[in-house]
């Protein structure tokens, strides 16, 4: 009747948590989330997402009144605010935004809408320090 051999079902141990904000509800105040983040419904404040895996998603029927910031980005909905995507930001064909946007990469589908400035932000480089002067350039000649 009980077998020592199981299937292994359900999820994983480091599987990524969604949380849902659904259609028809309306939340005021700031979210701060881990993982993923699907909206189809409304929020009033500020969307941050905590950690460097953070992605959100506003679909066809979600709304966001306020700043966003998160490292990666799926947008159909419509956002009144700013956006700073760290990573990656995908527009879709319905998306609606009303707010300047910093990004890293974009992806834009023909009939998104952007009401402000896009801003691009290159990714973090790595800076050498000042040695002195580099042994292969010539010396500049002095007046």
């Amino acid at each position: 009747m009980f077998s020592a051999k199981r299937k292994h079902q359900g999820p994983t141990v480091n599987a990524t948590a969604t949380s849902l904000i659904a259609r028809g509800v309306t939340l005021r105040g700031d979210v701060e989330f881990n993982g993923a983040l699907h909206l189809d419904g409304t929020v009033e404040g500020a969307i941050h997402a905590r950690g460097t895996d953070g992605v959100l998603t506003i679909s066809e029927t979600g709304r966001v009144i306020g700043r966003v910031e998160v490292p990666h980005a799926i947008v159909n909905g419509h956002v009144t605010g700013d956006i700073e995507v760290n990573e990656r930001l995908e527009l879709a064909a319905l998306a609606c935004i009303d707010g300047d946007v910093r990004y890293q990469v974009l992806e834009i589908a023909a009939g998104a809408r952007v009401n402000g400035k896009m801003i691009h932000q290159a990714p973090p480089t790595v800076r050498q320090l000042a040695e002195g002067p580099r042994r292969d350039t010539p010396a500049l000649p002095e007046a």
